[in-house]
């Protein structure tokens, strides 16, 4: 079913959020709540690559949503809905209409783990330190690592190039252009508005540790989960699982990773 949340501190935020029972329904387990990466949405990175059904085989509940700018969400034209800080009030209260209640051991359908891919794992990192009455564990895929890729990102020379009048020359911003290109239908503007305000908001884990169990995955061939180790180390809390030969692209994909993910949430 989608789910229809309302208003945030005054701003629509506009976000797609669907709810999606386990097979023979409703779940007695705290849901599972699905962030994805820059440039993707709910549908590429959770859906087409199989951890919905994987999920709801395993008898969990998801609750899936698309980032300020990115599926099926609005993509606002003020860069302040995409602040990193702006988005975990408007995951807090998605969960809050989904009926997720604060965590308590007399009842294990309390609370909500997180799985999150890229930027989403960025996001649970902070969300999961700053909401520890509700998050129970977390999955973080893909990073987050110690350098953080959007806030290297080459801004200007992003929009020079999408204008057509200049080249970027950084690995990185154009390994993350060339990703969003790739994905019809996606709103690069919205993309860069992003950027600007995640810029705004660096990422120091240091700040702010999420106190709960991890399990951080990434693929071996992945230079934007560089760091992980030393956030792993961080929190003190934190399993490390890497994937032989899998890359930033594919290792959302790997069927190792699923079945880490299940057992470690179990």
């Amino acid at each position: 079913m989608q789910l229809h949340t309302h208003t945030v501190e005054g701003t629509d935020p506009g976000l797609f959020a669907e709810v999606i029972m386990p097979d023979g329904g409703a779940s007695a387990v705290r849901p599972v709540l699905l962030l994805h990466g820059f440039a993707s949405s709910a549908q590429l990175n959770w859906h087409d690559s199989g951890w919905v059904s994987t999920l709801t085989a395993a008898g969990r509940t998801v609750i899936t949503v698309d980032l300020p700018g990115h599926g099926r969400s609005a993509a606002p034209a003020d860069p302040q809905a995409y602040r990193p800080s702006r988005i975990r009030a408007d995951l807090l209260q998605l969960l809050m209409d989904a009926g997720v209640l604060p965590l308590s051991p007399d009842n294990p359908a309390s609370g909500v783990d997180i799985i999150g891919y890229s930027l989403g794992s960025r996001l649970a990192w902070e969300f999961g330190a700053t909401q520890p009455e509700l998050v129970q564990r977390m999955v973080l895929g893909g990073g987050p690592g110690t350098a953080d890729p959007l806030t290297d990102f080459d801004l200007p020379a992003a929009r020079a190039a999408l204008a057509g009048t200049a080249e970027i020359l950084d690995a990185s911003t154009a390994d993350l252009i060339r990703m969003a290109r790739l994905v019809p239908g996606n709103d690069l503007s919205a993309l860069l508005r992003m950027v600007e305000a995640v810029k705004e908001e660096p990422f120091i884990p240091a700040e702010a540790v999420p106190g709960m169990p991890l399990l951080m995955v990434s693929g071996d061939r992945d230079p934007f989960a560089e760091g992980s180790s030393e956030l792993a180390a961080l929190s003190g809390t934190a399993e490390v699982l890497v994937l032989p030969a899998r890359t930033h692209a594919n290792a959302v994909t790997s069927r190792v990773f699923k079945t880490a993910a299940i057992d470690f949430l179990a």
